[in-house]
């Protein structure tokens, strides 16, 4: 796996001191620090070591995070093994529009430092509203320009692509096994109250594939609605959070639904009973990262966004969750699709952004959700 292992960022394993401060997320100028110093060789050094250590921040920080468990728990300890004498407190929601909306409703008094995980289109109205701060991380002078906000509200750190997954054996019995090709498959009445799906209002996936259908329509919202309300007769439950969609699946609840690729994977390593495709024209996610207004440690904030941007970091999460990382130095997770390996929709992040809020309510009318 690509990026470079938290063990192995330590002195003395192979990195010289220039290396070594980069990785830590220590600035160019504490590298440029190590580096110098010619015939005053230990004193250099010793200048070198000690403001390195001066410039790491401590302190706590309050995460919202809608990532899971799993990676909550390693993420938050390697951070603070990068960070010593820095602490996270956590609240994790799986529902990245819970967290926008707590976000929202503690404007007058922020409580959170960071907001962390759930796609670009959670965290980007947040900073048009005045609700983020703005910093550009110098770790994100790697990324490409659509994995980062051109006002600097947010940055993207991972990827993940839509895929569908199923339920073989209830395929195999009820559908006569015939997999979907393409997301018009859906539409088959065979499929009439066997599929479930994240609720578009809290999920970002939900949201995205409901998006991916406008752009993959020709950007006509009324085939677009057409699509969704037929769909709908199909769908025998919204739920609230993408996992829990996957997993009711996996529990042989429900036949399928649309979902992201890397929580399928998850979900597949535990139970081979499930299988996941990638139909053409699909849309796919950047997972953001983002720094609430009145954070009330700014530096240690910053320093968890720059620490997130690392190869280390994005490798860790690859690892942890089978998403892709926005960073080029890291590898795929084994299995999982790239970006460049499936056909993508002309998906136009920020019009489906923009126009969030606007599509949830008609999608609402359309199917009698409101």
């Amino acid at each position: 796996m690509g990026g470079i292992k938290l063990d192995d960022v330590s002195p003395g394993r192979g990195y010289d001191r220039r290396a070594f401060l980069k990785v830590m997320g220590l600035g160019a100028s504490a590298a440029a620090l190590a580096a110098c110093g010619g015939g005053a060789g230990t004193a250099a050094t010793s200048a070198a070591a000690t403001t390195a250590t001066a410039a790491k921040p401590t302190g706590t920080i309050t995460v919202y995070s809608a990532l899971n468990e799993t990676t909550n728990n390693q993420f938050s300890a390697a951070f603070k093994a990068a960070y010593p004498g820095s602490n996270i407190d956590l609240l994790p929601l799986a529902a990245a529009g819970d967290l926008q909306t707590r976000i929202r409703a503690e404007k007058a008094s922020p409580k959170a430092d960071i907001f962390i995980g759930g796609s670009s289109e959670f965290h980007d109205p947040l900073g048009k509203e005045g609700l983020l701060e703005k910093y550009v991380s110098p770790n994100a002078a790697v990324l490409k320009p659509e994995f980062k906000d051109a006002n600097g509200f947010w940055t993207g750190w991972y990827t993940g692509i839509i895929g569908f997954v199923w339920n073989t054996d209830r395929l195999n019995k009820e559908v006569g096994g015939k997999k979907p090709a393409t997301w018009d498959d859906l539409l088959d009445p065979a499929w009439k109250g066997k599929l479930c799906m994240g609720d578009p209002v809290k999920t970002g996936g939900g949201y995205i594939f409901m998006a991916t259908q406008y752009f993959r329509l020709g950007k006509d919202e009324t085939k677009a609605m057409a699509y969704m309300k037929s769909l709908h007769a199909n769908i025998a439950d919204y739920i609230g959070t993408g996992p829990g969609a996957i997993g009711a699946v996996s529990q042989g609840q429900y036949v399928g639904n649309p979902n992201f690729v890397h929580d399928i994977l998850t979900e597949k390593a535990k139970n081979p009973g499930i299988d996941v495709f990638v139909p053409p024209d699909t849309g796919f996610e950047v997972g953001a990262i983002s720094i609430v207004k009145g954070s009330k440690n700014l530096p240690l904030a910053q320093a968890f966004v720059d620490w997130t941007l690392t190869p280390e970091a994005g490798a860790l999460n690859v690892k942890l969750s089978n998403r892709g990382s926005t960073n080029p130095s890291v590898a795929p997770a084994p299995g999982a699709p790239a970006l460049s390996s499936v056909k993508l929709v002309a998906y136009d992040r920020q019009w489906a952004t923009d126009n969030k809020d606007r599509l949830l309510k008609l999608w609402q009318t359309t199917v009698g959700r409101t």
